[in-house]
């Protein structure tokens, strides 16, 4: 990508960005996936049974 020149202001914005999303995807991934298997599922399990 040497043709793509950014100014210093863009990359920091594009590096905050890609950290925020890191970090984003890192601690929301796996409590997104439990609640589409909660929601989803039929017969809906109850909560008392997740602890």
């Amino acid at each position: 990508m040497a043709w793509l020149q950014f100014s210093e202001e863009t990359k920091e914005r594009i590096t905050r960005i890609i950290d925020f999303s890191r970090v984003a995807i890192h601690y929301g991934y796996l409590p997104l996936i439990i609640y589409l298997g909660y929601t989803r599922s039929n017969p809906r399990p109850s909560l008392i049974r997740f602890a």
